[in-house]
């Protein structure tokens, strides 16, 4: 490939044509050390602080840690340090040990799996779920289980990865983001195409943090036939009156046919879950390969448990984190900054060009502002942005560092509307 790594992204990489595996390994070596050696290469940096608000950091090159304010975690709600979910954890782990020891099938299914899918469900008024390692395998293992070449996933552009490699053995058909007229045609097109037709869609969108119209999307997709299904992982914990999302947010409860999402955001811990009537949940329990084979989730999902009754329990969470979110979000707007249509705790500031923003991670950095710098494939190459992420326990004394930083790089590389009025 041209070794200009100026304008390179990690999608360059994926499938060169006419090259072996280590040609194409060694060439993105090349380009890694491009990264660090401009700076630029701000992908797993090693904490060595919990995470917080703020984070102790190595950075590359440095032997003593930098501290800075964390702007990198899900965490939205500072569960994952929370003594009360703590404390939970250590109960599980103490009664039950470090580990499950098999997969569900066979020996590993226990009662505090029971007690979360029945908790989870509850939460979302669904009457039954199922339990995966990751988030990202519940979206993927769960697609490939319900959908084959005889059937269409209709996606929005923006889903995650995780849905995109879900609909890997199936036929697939997009829309542009959050459009309803598009959604509209290529439903009226596939009529009678194929077997099962199921929309999917996220409640957030991960990159833009805005919100799918939820509603309306169920209510089309069900005039002509098809399925729904939401991923609200950023939702959970952050969006509604008691945090059900945005499910909740649009009263869509009873119109979403599965409810997909994780443990690993504003519930502070890890895992994935699947939602959705009974008898598809059980199917998955014995047909999803992924679940079926895997070794289910360690005792320490007790900490889960407990996370769930706080979000009601301790709305005071909820509240902090949308306080932070206004306050930082009205201060890029009024430096100038684009943040887009973000309605959520993800915060992007897009810049639209790939070598200025990995320069802006740079420099934030540098001023002790982690953040993560992202670029294409996950967002167009026009799109490149930096990306934010509030939690409860940020301070507003830490947010100003924050907007201060801002306002110091836009002065070197010019990229609010102050200088593209």
């Amino acid at each position: 490939m041209n070794k200009n790594f100026q304008n390179a992204s990690f999608k360059d990489f994926e499938n060169v044509p006419g090259q072996d595996l280590y040609t194409t390994v060694n060439e993105f070596h090349e380009y890694l050390d491009f990264l660090r050696n401009n700076g630029h290469l701000n992908y797993r940096i090693e904490s060595v602080s919990p995470v917080g608000p703020e984070m102790d950091l190595l950075l590359p090159g440095h032997t003593k840690t930098t501290r800075s304010v964390c702007l990198v975690s899900n965490d939205y709600l500072g569960f994952s340090q929370h003594p009360k979910i703590k404390a939970a954890v250590i109960d599980g782990i103490t009664r039950f040990g470090t580990g499950s020891g098999a997969s569900p099938a066979i020996g590993g299914h226990f009662i505090y799996h029971k007690l979360l899918e029945e908790k989870i469900a509850a939460f979302y008024r669904k009457r039954q779920g199922i339990l995966y390692t990751t988030g990202y395998t519940a979206n993927s293992a769960t697609l490939q289980c319900i959908l084959h070449k005889e059937d269409l996933a209709i996606l929005d552009m923006a889903v995650h990865a995780s849905v995109y490699e879900g609909a890997l053995n199936t036929s697939v058909k997009t829309f542009l983001h959050n459009d309803l007229d598009m959604l509209e045609k290529v439903l009226k097109n596939a009529q009678d195409k194929y077997r099962t037709r199921m929309v999917v869609i996220d409640g957030v969108y991960s990159q833009d943090g805005d919100l799918a119209p939820i509603g309306a999307i169920a209510d089309l997709a069900h005039s002509y036939g098809a399925y729904l299904v939401v991923d609200d992982a950023h939702g959970i914990g952050v969006i509604g009156n008691t945090g059900r999302g945005v499910i909740e947010l649009e009263n869509a409860f009873d119109k979403v046919d599965i409810i997909t999402g994780t443990f690993s955001k504003a519930l502070g811990n890890i895992g994935g879950y699947v939602l959705g009537e009974p008898n598809l949940i059980e199917y998955l329990k014995f047909q999803s390969k992924q679940h079926l084979f895997s070794t289910t989730a360690t005792p320490a999902i007790f900490g889960i448990l407990k996370a769930i009754d706080l979000v009601d329990e301790e709305p005071e969470w909820r509240t902090k984190l949308w306080n932070n979110i206004n306050y930082l979000k009205a201060g890029l707007i009024s430096a100038g900054f684009d943040v887009g249509t973000t309605a959520s705790a993800v915060i992007p500031v897009k810049i639209g060009d790939i070598p200025k923003t990995l320069e802006a991670g740079r420099l934030l950095l540098n001023s002790g502002i982690y953040t993560n710098p992202i670029m294409y494939p996950a967002v167009s190459k026009k799109n490149a942005r930096i990306r934010m992420n509030m939690m409860a326990t940020h301070s507003f004394e830490q947010l100003d560092r924050v907007l201060d930083a801002f306002k110091q790089i836009d002065q070197i590389l010019k990229i609010s509307t102050n200088y593209h009025a």
